[in-house]
């Protein structure tokens, strides 16, 4: 064999050892990952071909599946989806272009393939019985969750509203505005129309199919000042009637003046204000010093103690992923004056806002937020029920009932800056935001807060994107009827 042709013969085996590598390391190593990829279609195609389990709130189905095929034909199964667009930013949905929300999230459970149903799928094939995909029950209570929908669509407000329940992490309410009808992306009959009606969806600046309740971060602007309460009490030793200077306009060495936002243009006369008076009035130059007087990384340790700047690797799932919120350590006064009011470069989602809520109104220990209750098999076996447990000890028990004393008075005293969120017959601890966001635009505008304030029951979290008002006049009435659907039950 002369030269070349021997060059050429070992190049072309090295070809071929370079496939069959290829081909191993695709079906032996990354099969199972190939397997979920959302863009494969042959995957969305098998999941039409089997019964999906129904994802339920309240004992009812809100997602299920149908067979649509005429009799003679071989099984094909559509997905059902009720509630409108009220359930889609929890519920997702599984289309051809797309799988999302607890759709996706608990997708080997819901149609039939995980490991904890192996049983139950060896008995279906030994008695020839139609194997089915598992129930997946969710938390949401149906009337915190029409209750936030309609106010948002009543209002014509873009934002969202996390509802949690303090003493459990479960989630009660999750909406997020604008939505989206899941049946109008699912049909199996009529994928074309189906593609382009989420194509549009995709490029609709209104971004319809993002969850802002999860996924969205804010400034948390006022509503942030209970993370700063919290840190002077606990690192510096503050009592409500502690005081610190509340002068009509803060100077900072570096970067513009600090005005406060009060009517009228002052806190307490430019005299120094104690704690309590001014979260009741939000008084913003108060604020702002006490966060300097602690110092940035004190501040940034609360902050995490609450949720915010999760390690690497420990981002928050409940059981879909949430955006993890910031609140970093600040070393310049302006920077850090402004993140003591919830600007600057402190960001949040709503569920971060609703945790803190839910963190004081619990003594102080925040519980892990969870959406999936139980998961039932087809027989109506457990599979997996939720049992709470500890997200952190945010503050002591004694701060937590001190923050909660300041906070009702945002609801009850007549300067407080969250009437709107009061509750005849109820007491209601409560702090309202309004949060610059650069520029021209409108500000953002919040309510966080917890009935009753003396045995909550529910804590919430309510943001007005864009609103251009006051957390007072526009989230806290939403905040408040999300509130009233359990404590007047």
């Amino acid at each position: 064999m002369n030269t070349p042709i021997r060059r050429l013969s070992v190049f072309t085996m090295a070809l071929f050892a370079v496939l069959m590598l290829n081909l191993t390391w695709i079906q032996g190593f990354r099969a199972d990952a190939l397997i979920e990829d959302p863009l494969n279609t042959r995957q969305y195609s098998e999941h039409l071909s089997r019964p999906r389990g129904p994802i339920e709130i309240a004992g009812e189905s809100v997602a299920f599946s149908e067979n649509v095929a005429e009799e003679s034909g071989s099984p094909l199964y559509q997905r059902q989806y009720t509630g409108g667009e009220m359930y889609t930013p929890v519920t997702g949905v599984l289309s051809v272009y797309s799988t999302t929300g607890i759709e996706s999230a608990e997708n080997s459970l819901l149609d039939g393939t995980d490991d904890r149903l192996a049983v139950r799928n060896f008995r279906d094939i030994i008695t020839g019985r139609e194997p089915e995909g598992a129930r997946v029950g969710l938390t949401l209570d149906p009337e915190v969750q029409e209750a936030g929908f309609d106010g948002f669509r009543d209002g014509g407000f873009q934002g969202a509203a996390v509802a949690l329940d303090p003493n459990t992490g479960a989630i009660l309410g999750a909406v997020s505005a604008p939505s989206y009808d899941a049946n109008d992306v699912a049909s199996v009959t009529d994928r074309d129309t189906a593609v382009n009606n989420f194509v549009e969806l995709e490029q609709d600046p209104d971004q319809p199919l993002l969850n802002r309740a999860f996924n969205e971060l804010y400034p948390p602007g006022s509503t942030f000042k209970v993370v700063t309460a919290a840190a002077a009490i606990e690192s510096l030793g503050a009592t409500p009637e502690s005081t610190i200077d509340a002068p009509d306009l803060l100077d900072f060495a570096n970067g513009p003046v600090l005005p406060n936002a009060t009517p009228g243009g002052t806190c307490n006369g430019g005299q120094p204000d104690t704690l309590a008076h001014s979260i009741q009035i939000s008084c913003n130059t108060s604020m702002a010093n006490w966060a300097m007087e602690m110092g940035g990384q004190a501040l940034s340790d609360q902050a995490s103690a609450f949720g915010f700047n999760p390690p690497e690797g420990e981002e928050l799932q409940v059981p879909l992923s949430v955006e993890p919120s910031l609140a970093p350590v600040e070393t310049d006064d302006s920077i850090l004056g402004r993140a003591g009011i919830g600007q600057s470069n402190v960001q949040a989602t709503p569920l971060q806002m609703a945790m803190v809520a839910a963190g004081v109104a619990n003594g102080g220990e925040i519980m892990r937020p969870y959406l999936v209750d139980s998961v039932l098999d087809s027989d109506m076996s457990v599979v997996t029920e939720t049992q709470p447990e500890t997200f952190s000890q945010a503050v002591s028990a004694s701060t937590a009932e001190d923050l909660t004393d300041m906070m009702v008075l945002v609801t009850t005293a007549p300067e407080g800056s969250g009437t709107g969120g009061a509750i005849s017959g109820t007491e209601v601890a409560g702090k309202t935001g309004t949060a610059e966001t650069g520029g021209d635009q409108a500000t953002h505008n919040w309510f966080i807060g917890f009935a009753p304030a003396d045995d909550p029951e529910i804590a919430v979290a309510v943001v007005i994107e864009h609103g251009g008002g006051s957390g007072g006049t526009l989230a806290a009435p939403i905040a408040r009827a999300m509130m009233e659907a359990v404590v007047l039950e």
